[in-house]
């Protein structure tokens, strides 16, 4: 599974939704769903728009954990 890690990289920058939403160019709406964690996908170019505005890297705001039936075996 990968954990969406948005709202711990925007509460470390102190960036609203709203900041970040006009940085970036996404709606409010669909940057609280990546936020959320209720997106089931998400667009390269978005993922540059985020990590240029937060200054960050892909890997801080997305993190695979994996499924504990996989580790189990």
């Amino acid at each position: 599974m990968i954990r969406v890690k948005l709202d711990v990289v925007m509460a470390e920058r102190k960036m609203s939704l709203n900041q970040l939403s006009q940085l970036v160019g996404i709606t409010p709406a669909n940057l609280s769903i990546l936020k959320n964690e209720n997106g089931k996908a998400i667009r390269f170019t978005t993922l540059d728009a985020l990590c240029k505005a937060l200054d960050c890297q892909p890997g801080d705001i997305l993190e695979y954990i994996p499924d504990i039936e996989q580790i189990q075996k």
